[in-house]
């Protein structure tokens, strides 16, 4: 049901989820239990971040000390949907024109404790902006982050953490890979399909972060943003939720769980033990590629050396020292098929039939039996074939 509110957005380009202050906290410590010095001295950037709405701005605002860090900088895009309600930054702005209607950036070098209460908190970066306002400009450009503006803050910071916009997550990627820098951001699982990411998926490039690996997470709207779906609640002041199925963290900082092993075990007691395999006697083979078909991250065998194909959420387990990822089976830029078929045709569950080239592109598992319930293809030189939803392609290290 909340993915409805994810489709919904994308095809709107109304895709603005804000992420809780929990949900990164909790990330977080993960990387400061594997590294306690991983942020120290570093420059964070948070470049789609309304400073005064941005729980990633104020994870960052009140741990600077804690986290040892350099500098923290957020900028805020030309008409974000969040308006600021807690304080205003400029002098001259009227209820019309917000700040946060207009570009601008905060950059912090250190959080003093101000008022002398004992505790530094937002209340602290509220007096220091408020006492200082060299640390908050308005940007001459829009704030995009691809803008020159953004971009140069791009360059002078060490990582990149932040929940871009869905919609833009691969360009947005592209933006920080290109500059060879360190990154925390929040995406949809699909994205790992997508040909700008795989091969940095394979190539250890980056992978998925720590903590969310199943289920759905609460995002903030903005107060106009069409609620679709049943997955969402609007709290006793009127700020709107919804709820997100299969987003996830990427990352290239290291962290504990990537290099824990999974326990496995072997094809035999997979067959014989496993709901998941119930009533198989082996197996399935992949008739246009030498590999098996295994339908979730608890079935690998341990004793197949080949290669085998995996759900994509098999990345929330992936341990590079236990596995080696090959390609995806989602099509010939990631995989190279030994079969081509002939005439294919596509048969839809109505019955309907049309051009089944598709099924030269990605995995394929042939079946004696017609599906019934089922989209499946036909050619002149199979019998019934069935697609796998996207499959990794691993083999063990």
């Amino acid at each position: 049901m909340a993915n409805t509110n994810l489709s919904n957005a994308k095809s709107a380009k109304n895709d603005e989820f804000y992420t809780q202050f929990y949900d990164i906290e909790k990330e977080i410590n993960a990387y400061l239990d594997y590294d306690p010095n991983v942020f120290a001295g570093k420059t964070i950037l948070c470049p789609c971040d309304d400073p005064y709405e941005s729980n990633f701005f104020k994870y960052f605002a009140l741990c600077f000390q804690e986290l040892k860090l350099k500098k923290l900088i957020a900028t805020c895009y030309k008409g974000s949907p969040i308006a600021n309600k807690q304080l205003s930054l400029f002098d001259d702005e009227s209820a019309e024109n917000k700040t946060t209607r207009n570009p601008h950036k905060i950059e912090i070098t250190e959080i003093p404790d101000l008022n002398q209460d004992g505790v530094v908190n937002l209340y602290d970066v509220q007096l220091l902006l408020a006492s200082d306002r060299n640390h908050l400009t308005r940007l001459q450009e829009d704030g995009d982050f691809r803008s020159e503006e953004v971009t140069k803050l791009r360059d002078e910071a060490d990582m990149i953490v932040t929940n871009p916009p869905f919609s833009l997550f691969r360009e947005f990627l592209t933006w920080i890979t290109e500059a060879n820098k360190e990154f925390l951001i929040i995406g949809n699982m699909n994205a790992i399909t997508y040909k700008e990411v795989f091969p940095l998926i394979k190539e250890n490039k980056m992978w998925m972060g720590a903590t969310i690996h199943s289920g759905d997470r609460e995002f903030a709207v903005p107060d106009d943003y069409p609620l679709y779906a049943a997955g969402y609640r609007i709290d006793e002041k009127g700020k709107k939720y919804i709820r997100i199925k299969g987003v996830r963290w990427f990352t290239n900082l290291d962290h504990g769980r990537r290099h824990r092993q999974l326990p496995l075990m072997t094809m035999a007691k997979n067959l014989r033990y496993n709901n998941k395999m119930k009533g198989k006697q082996s197996y399935d083979k992949y008739d246009n590629y030498d590999a098996i078909e295994v339908p979730a991250t608890d079935t690998i065998p341990s004793d197949y050396e080949g290669i085998m194909g995996v759900p994509i959420s098999f990345l929330d387990k992936y341990c590079p020292e236990q596995f080696q990822i090959v390609g995806l089976g989602n099509s010939r830029d990631n995989f190279t098929p030994n079969k081509d078929y002939i005439n294919p045709k596509k048969v839809l569950k109505d019955g309907s039939i049309h051009n089944g080239g598709a099924i030269n592109c990605v995995l394929a598992i042939e079946t004696e039996k017609k599906p019934i319930g089922e989209i499946y293809y036909t050619s002149e030189n199979s019998k019934f074939l069935l697609p796998p939803y996207a499959r990794i392609l691993i083999k063990k290290s």
